[in-house]
């Protein structure tokens, strides 16, 4: 067994990480306060390649591994969970259902913008009466000729309505197969199609400098050429795009637990109490080291279902697994380091306050952790 990671792989973390030091770090409180989304500093995560990592250079990708992907989103999410929202919705969500199953026409159009960071696509599947319940869409769309006409809405959808957003990725309803069960489809939709509205939300309690939207569909017009893949793939399209978008945010929890623990474990060492720094105390010497062991556990569980993925071997189970555990790692680690920086860890000029604030999502995003553990019981036979 190898557990070393290749030159490239060492050298992306090296560059990621004195990127998101010097770039995102300055100004991710400020953002965070505005609940602002910066073009600036997406178009700048684009110039150094963290878009379309896992695509070929044939559509102007990277051709990078998924490890040394899920490395990049680690390095970012270690110092901002917002700017590391956008990655990796930009990439799993946004770039990744097009590459895997849109046509020739469709990757040559839409890919070289999303790879190099000068657009962003959101991916609509999550809606107000349906969430973890994917197949309680109520989004429909019925074939009018060479066009389908769209109706419905979509919820919570990142990057889907920001001045970079291309385009949108849409889940809807378009029969009803043999046995009873809805038929699903997914398709392009574009900003400028007439009754296509999105709406960017606001007042989140986490990622609050990155783009959330909510998407409204009134007798849009869709082109038959915007079907993406072929018509009834729907449902595995998203199904299959979700396994990967686990990795994703297993890797945001990895890197937000790292950042918050490197937080604490620096105070902790600087901050005196009865003499003595209180690294010195058991009390807080234990969670330090209970957070360096689980932060330790999860690199490895979320490192190999992407080894699995890469070696082209089976790793839903394990890609739901590194989802749990990484996004609920972060909750235990953030609280931890909330608790060493003692009332100084509630004020927004520390920055654990802000990491334990983004973890919630984590348990929510991507499949609930309940659906995790749903989803980890049958691949164990339950």
């Amino acid at each position: 067994m190898d557990f070393d990671l290749t030159k490239e792989q060492e050298m992306i973390r090296k560059e990621v990480r004195k990127f998101a030091q010097s770039e995102i770090a300055p100004v991710a409180a400020e953002l965070d306060e505005k609940e602002e989304f910066s073009v600036e500093l997406t178009q700048k995560m684009g110039e150094i390649g963290l878009f379309g990592m896992f695509v070929s250079e044939e559509y102007e990708g990277q051709g990078m591994d998924y490890v040394s992907y899920i490395i990049a989103v680690e390095e970012v999410a270690r110092v901002d969970g917002s700017q590391a929202a956008t990655i990796a919705a930009g990439n799993s969500l946004g770039i990744g259902p097009l590459y895997y199953f849109g046509t020739e026409a469709q990757k040559k159009k839409y890919l070289p913008k999303l790879c190099s960071g000068e657009a962003l696509w959101g991916f609509g599947l999550t809606e107000p009466t349906a969430g973890s319940d994917a197949g309680g869409s109520k989004t429909t769309a019925v074939q009018d000729g060479d066009e389908w006409i769209l109706n419905g809405s979509k919820i919570f959808i990142t990057n889907g309505a920001c001045e970079l957003t291309l385009g949108v990725t849409v889940q809807a309803i378009t029969g009803t197969r043999p046995n009873g069960k809805p038929e699903y489809t997914c398709f392009i939709v574009e900003p400028g199609m007439k009754g296509f509205k999105s709406v960017a939300m606001h007042k989140k309690m986490m990622w609050r400098a990155s783009n959330t939207a909510e998407l409204y569909f009134d007798d849009v017009r869709i082109p038959s050429e915007n079907v993406l893949g072929k018509k009834g793939d729907g449902f595995h399209q998203m199904l299959q795009t979700l396994d990967g978008g686990r990795l994703s945010i297993g890797a945001m929890g990895l890197g937000g637990a790292q950042g918050a623990y490197e937080a604490a474990l620096k105070y902790a060492k600087k901050r005196e109490q009865f003499g003595q720094p209180i690294s010195k105390f058991q009390a807080v010497g234990f969670k330090l080291a209970d957070s360096a062991m689980e932060i330790e556990c999860a690199r490895n569980l979320l490192y190999k279902a992407c080894w699995l993925r890469d070696n082209k071997r089976p790793f839903e189970r394990e890609a739901a697994m590194g989802k749990l555990y990484c996004s609920e790692l972060m909750g235990r680690v953030a609280n931890h380091a909330v608790q060493i920086h003692g009332g100084y860890g509630l004020m927004k000029e520390y920055n654990v306050e802000r990491f334990y604030r983004d973890q919630k999502l984590l348990d929510i995003g991507e499949g609930t952790s309940e659906v995790q553990r749903i989803v980890i019981s049958r691949y164990i036979g339950c």
